[in-house]
C-alpha cells in the first residue's frame, strides 16, 4: 500500500514561489511506496502461549516509555535490568506481578491499552537532542517544558546545526516503528547547498555512494531553485544515520549550508508552528498515526488531549489551533493555519 504524506510540507525560504509550487508536486512523484508494516511481535510465542498474560521484557520497557525497543534490548544486554532481583536476559517474558528495575530504579508498567501521546517540535539550530551533554549545550528536553511531565521518547535525532521536525512520543513501540531500519520509513529534508549539483552528481547521489559506515543513497532528490550561490533541494531517504545527509553531499564535493527536516513518514512539519514551538497532537490524530503504522488503536481517556495543543519555548501564548479531520487510511498533520505574531517561538 502506497504511503503518502498528509498535508503540505513547510517550504524553506529561498526558492522562488513558482518553483516551490512546481517542485512540491514533483517531490510526491519520486516518493517510494512504503512496505506494509511488519508485526513487531512476529517472533512472539503462539497465541495460546501468550494467554498467560506475559510479554517480552523489552516490549514492556518500551511501553513504559524508557526508550525504543532497540534501546531496551541494548539496556538488557548491558546487564542494567533486573527482574525480581536477578539480572534479566534478552527475550525473557514478564508479567504484572514481576518486580522490574532499570538502572536500579523500579519500572512503573504503563497500561498498554491507553492511547500514547505524540508531540511535534520545530527544533531550531543550536539545540541538542539528548538529556545529557558533556559540553553543556542547550537540550530540547530543557527547552520543551511539556517533555518534563512524562517519559517522552525522541523519534530519531537531529544534529546540533539541523532544524525542523522532531517527534516525541510516550510509546516506545511507536518510536520503534518509525525508526527501525526494517520499516524503511521516509525522512524528507529541505537542503540549501553552496553551489549547484551537476547531473552527474545527482545521478551518483540517487544511485548510491559508499560512506565510511556503509552504502547510502537518496530515494528522492528534487531541485527547488535558488539565488546566487545558494541552491535548494528536497531529498528523501529511508534511514537516519549520524549526519548522513551532510556526509553524502560532502562525498560529492558539495557543502550543506542549511538543513531542515520537513517530514518523517506520514507526519509533516505543521506550517502553523514556528521555530521553537511545539504541537501536541489530539487523540484522533494520534489514532490515525497508529493506524498508518499498522499498530493497534487503543482507547483513550480524559487524560489524553482531544485536540491539538500548541506550546512555545519562548513561553508566549499561542492561538488555539483547529485540527483537520483525518482522512481514512492516513496519518494526519493538522491543516495549515497561520498563528498570530504573538505566538512566535523563534
Amino acid at each position: 500500500m502506497q504511503r503518502k504524506p498528509v498535508g503540505k510540507t513547510t517550504e524553506p525560504k529561498g526558492p522562488p514561489r513558482n518553483s516551490r509550487r512546481r517542485d512540491a508536486a514533483r517531490i510526491d512523484a519520486v516518493e517510494e511506496v512504503q512496505p506494509e508494516p511488519v508485526d513487531m511481535d512476529e517472533d512472539e510465542d503462539t497465541s495460546a502461549a501468550r494467554s498467560d498474560g506475559t510479554q517480552k521484557l523489552q516490549k514492556v520497557l518500551a511501553q513504559a516509555g524508557l526508550g525504543s525497543r532497540r534501546d531496551m534490548e541494548e539496556l538488557i544486554q548491558s546487564g542494567r535490568v533486573t527482574v525480581n532481583g536477578k539480572v534479566a536476559d534478552l527475550g525473557m517474558r514478564v508479567s504484572e506481578s514481576d518486580l522490574i528495575r532499570a538502572n536500579g530504579r523500579p519500572v512503573r508498567l504503563r497500561n498498554a491499552d491507553r492511547l500514547p501521546r505524540v508531540l511535534l517540535y520545530y527544533k531550531p539550530e543550536g539545540e541538542i537532542v539528548s538529556r545529557d551533554d558533556p559540553e553543556g549545550r542547550t537540550s530540547v528536553f530543557d527547552r520543551v517544558t511539556a517533555l518534563k511531565s512524562l517519559r517522552w521518547v525522541a523519534v530519531g535525532r537531529l544534529d546540533f546545526n539541523t532544524s525542523g521536525l522532531l517527534i516525541f512520543t510516550t510509546s516506545g513501540d511507536l518510536a520503534n516503528r518509525l525508526t527501525h531500519p526494517r520499516f524503511e520509513v521516509e525522512r524528507e529534508y529541505a537542503v540549501r547547498l553552496l553551489g549547484e549539483l551537476t547531473p552527474e552528481q545527482i545521478s551518483q547521489l540517487k544511485t548510491g555512494i559508499e560512506l565510511e559506515d556503509g552504502f547510502a543513497k537518496f530515494d528522492g532528490l528534487v531541485e527547488q531553485g535558488g539565488e546566487g550561490s545558494n541552491h535548494w533541494y528536497r531529498v528523501v531517504l529511508k534511514e537516519g544515520r549520524n549526519r548522513e545527509v551532510r556526509r553524502m553531499f560532502e562525498a560529492v564535493g558539495i557543502m550543506v549550508s542549511r538543513l531542515m527536516r520537513v517530514r518523517f513518514g506520514a507526519i509533516s512539519l505543521p506550517p502553523r508552528i514556528k521555530r521553537g514551538q511545539w504541537l501536541e497532537l489530539g487523540s484522533e490524530d494520534v489514532a490515525q498515526i497508529l493506524k498508518w503504522a499498522g499498530m493497534p488503536i487503543p482507547r483513550w481517556d480524559a487524560r489524553h488531549p482531544d485536540k491539538a495543543r500548541v506550546g512555545s519555548t519562548a513561553r508566549v501564548d499561542a492561538p488555539k489551533p483547529r485540527v483537520a479531520k483525518p482522512e481514512a487510511q492516513k496519518a494526519v498533520a493538522p491543516r495549515r493555519k497561520r498563528p498570530s505574531t504573538s505566538g512566535s517561538g523563534g
